[in-house]
């Protein structure tokens, strides 16, 4: 690559960071926070790359992009190859770069982050998206021959976009089952739209569906087709359906009017477009109200600035460990407190209380930290006596889903593990059905939209081996 700086001043060169709405402007505004960065701003980040021979950048994405090759060509002004080199992977570069927590990945993997300067290979992948998108390049692949075998993917979320960009890809009929009335799953009823525009999602949709993606939504596996009667139609299917079962607080007063889980709440308002007037399906008017919601990972941050640009007065965090240990992309944490929500640390709910069936006020219970837990993270703990209350009109939970159980109560002979997930083999996505693949958070709990993806991509290269072979070893 030419290039003006040599290794050694590149590695001084300092990180491009994005530009960003005002915190005071965008806490009334569901417009996308982060405003992308200009052609001068990506070049000169994409520079900062050491070309590292053994680029450990590519071993910390779950779907194997060949970041390094795609830093250069940004480097060099070749947007249109570095999308090319992305897409190879990745047919929805323009959601990973917006939502995928890189600095846990591929940036966190990258030899600058340990002077805590990483490239912003997230940045860059967004760059290049939003670029060619707004050229009208398209990615144009030459598919093969049919090979005459079809998938049936249930779910659309980013484990099944994942799934079927691939198996398409190897000229295998792919169908998609969603059950609700728009594709996407997560990524247009959970993320909002001032973190992920649902215009950004609906064409990267359709650049699978001009790949011959074919989408039937309204389409409930488990209740308006069961999986014996895609198994007839289909050579094999891939279940990608996600956690979409809320766990609650169990705690009194969770049946008060006023209390969400973050499921309902961010889908009304996301999907069902419950900040606008007249939604058919509205929310709790929450206009001068006090909130608060219970959970640290992204889910609890997308409620809570939500919420915010509702007209809340007032909207609380409360989590039960110390922000350390919060689960929340740093980006995601910094922009909700910029933008006026309070964080309450080391509280927990003992009861939720109200006059009238409606909600009123939390009742809390101070913590502390102990051993560490299952998760590694240190277990909170109640401080005995410390109890306090504070006002909520309304509550949103946020602290993790099941899964989802519709399809898999319709097949108990399934196997499935202690936590109610499918049991997979964790390298082919094999289920103990024949036929029958499974991955993202179906299998893993909750996680992360690209870890999802990973989980799609690995799974679609055992399909595969299994649409080629026959040969059923799980």
């Amino acid at each position: 690559m030419s290039e003006p700086f040599t290794k050694k001043e590149r590695m001084k060169l300092d990180r491009i960071e994005m530009p960003e709405r005002d915190a005071a402007e965008r806490a009334q505004s569901f417009d996308e926070v982060n405003l992308g960065l200009t052609a001068k701003m990506a070049q000169l980040e994409a520079m900062r790359c050491l070309e590292c021979k053994r680029p450990k950048c590519v071993d910390g994405c779950p779907v194997g992009i060949q970041i390094d090759e795609f830093v250069k060509l940004v480097a060099e002004g070749s947007i249109g190859a570095a999308a090319e080199i992305i897409q190879r992977d990745n047919l929805l570069p323009a959601i990973c770069g917006r939502v995928c927590p890189q600095e846990n990945q591929c940036e966190g993997a990258c030899v600058l982050a340990k002077r805590e300067r990483p490239i912003a290979i997230g940045h860059l992948e967004r760059y290049v998206a939003d670029y060619v998108r707004a050229e009208g390049f398209e990615y144009i692949k030459e598919l093969p021959v049919p090979t005459g075998k079809s998938v049936a993917v249930v779910g659309s979320g980013p484990a099944g976009l994942a799934c079927a960009g691939d198996l398409i890809q190897s000229g295998h009929a792919v169908t998609v089952f969603e059950a609700l009335h728009e594709p996407g799953g997560v990524l247009v009823y959970g993320i909002p739209e001032f973190r992920l525009p649902k215009e950004i999602v609906a064409t990267e949709i359709r650049g699978l569906e001009d790949l011959g993606v074919v989408f039937e939504m309204n389409a409930i596996v488990g209740r308006t087709h069961t999986l014996e009667e895609l198994l007839a139609v289909h050579d094999a299917v891939f279940i990608g359906v996600g956690a979409g079962l809320p766990r609650f607080l169990g705690v009194p007063g969770e049946n008060l009017i006023g209390v969400y889980s973050a499921n309902e709440f961010l889908t009304r308002v996301n999907l069902m477009k419950a900040y606008l007037a007249g939604a058919e399906t509205p929310v709790l008017d929450v206009a001068g109200k006090q909130i608060v919601v219970f959970g640290g990972g992204n889910t609890a941050m997308d409620a809570a600035r939500t919420a915010r640009r509702m007209g809340a007065s007032i909207v609380r965090i409360l989590y039960r460990r110390t922000e350390e240990e919060m689960p929340a992309r740093r980006e995601e944490v910094r922009h909700a407190r910029e933008e006026g929500i309070i964080f309450d640390f080391l509280v927990g709910p003992t009861g939720l209380t109200g006059e009238d069936g409606v909600l009123e006020a939390v009742e809390l219970q101070q913590m502390e930290l102990g051993e560490p837990d299952e998760s590694g993270r240190r277990r909170p703990q109640p401080v005995e006596g410390a109890t306090s209350s504070v006002t909520a009109d309304l509550a949103v939970v946020a602290i993790g889903n099941g899964a989802n159980p519709l399809l898999l109560a319709t097949v108990p002979e399934m196997e499935t593990t202690r936590w109610g997930t499918i049991a997979v083999d964790e390298v082919t996505g094999r289920t103990s059905m024949p036929g029958v693949f499974a991955g993202g958070d179906i299998v893993t709990g909750g996680a992360t939209v690209i870890l999802a993806m990973g989980a799609g991509r690995r799974a679609a290269a055992s399909i595969e081996t299994w649409l080629d072979d026959g040969v059923w070893a799980p």
